[in-house]
């Protein structure tokens, strides 16, 4: 796995900590940025060493979005071909975020506007600080709400009526509004949001992550399913995880009075 540059990537106890470097900005997207964040959520598929992922930001942004200098001006200069090469590029990194079959912890220092509320949106959960901000705010920059996967997911998340709201207008939302709204799975003083989400990372980290990443991958392929075609698709899932050591290990702990010690396996 190649070390990026453009931000910092780091393993804890099992936990890729990936955290945005330019506090400066917000934590605004740069094309590198962009084409190194895609390439790591790939890589980490096989790396042994990560069982569960946390990504945030430095200072008082989690992530503003593209950066208008070396991202948006720069757009002005392309045809058609090229600005589809940069949409689908920032689509990849949605793709890659939600097919990676490890649980990804948004931790929300802060601002998560555009691109960066995407992010939040494609993880798994999300923790945020009490004074953390949320917006979908492409409408207010004349492009269309729906960018990135935001009208496929955010409609999962919030319900139809909702998500249209947060499209159209593209308005903040402060945290208490965007954890009653069901986006914010958890919010918290600022200076606990690296600390919970590591909690919450550590504990799926050390659980059984074959069938957390069997979860997630039902959890992605069930989006558009019907009841009957799910029952199967999850009757055979779960067939593939009785096979594992891991649901003996937790038959023998449980039998043996003694906590479950999973390998993903």
């Amino acid at each position: 796995m190649q070390t990026p540059t453009s931000f910092r990537f780091e393993v804890k106890d099992q936990v890729g900590l990936i955290t945005f470097t330019r506090p400066d900005t917000l934590n605004s997207l740069t094309f590198a940025v962009y084409r190194e964040l895609t390439d790591l959520f790939a890589s980490l598929e096989r790396e042994k060493s990560v069982r569960s992922v946390v990504i945030t930001g430095e200072g008082r942004g989690f992530c503003s979005g593209g950066d208008q200098h070396d991202i948006i001006k720069e757009l002005f200069s392309r045809d058609m071909p090229g600005l589809v090469d940069f949409t689908r590029m920032t689509c990849d990194l949605i793709k890659n975020i939600r097919a990676l079959r490890k649980p990804v912890v948004a931790a929300l220092n802060g601002t998560a506007a555009g691109a960066g509320a995407v992010i939040a949106l494609a993880s798994d959960l999300r923790v945020a600080s009490d004074k953390a901000k949320i917006a979908f705010l492409f409408t207010k920059v004349g492009l269309a709400g729906a960018d990135m996967g935001a009208a496929y997911l955010l409609p999962k998340v919030v319900g139809l009526s909702r998500a249209t709201e947060l499209l159209y207008f593209g308005d903040v939302i402060d945290a208490p509004t965007a954890e009653k709204y069901g986006l914010f799975n958890k919010v918290v003083p600022q200076e606990k949001v690296l600390e919970e989400a590591m909690v919450w990372a550590t504990r799926l980290a050390n659980g059984p992550t074959f069938a957390l990443g069997m979860t997630k991958e039902l959890l992605n392929g069930e989006l558009n399913m019907d009841l009957w075609n799910a029952l199967e698709n999850e009757a055979r899932a779960q067939a593939v995880c009785m096979q594992t050591q891991d649901f003996r290990e937790a038959y023998d702990a449980f039998s043996n009075k003694r906590p479950a010690r999973f390998q993903g396996k």
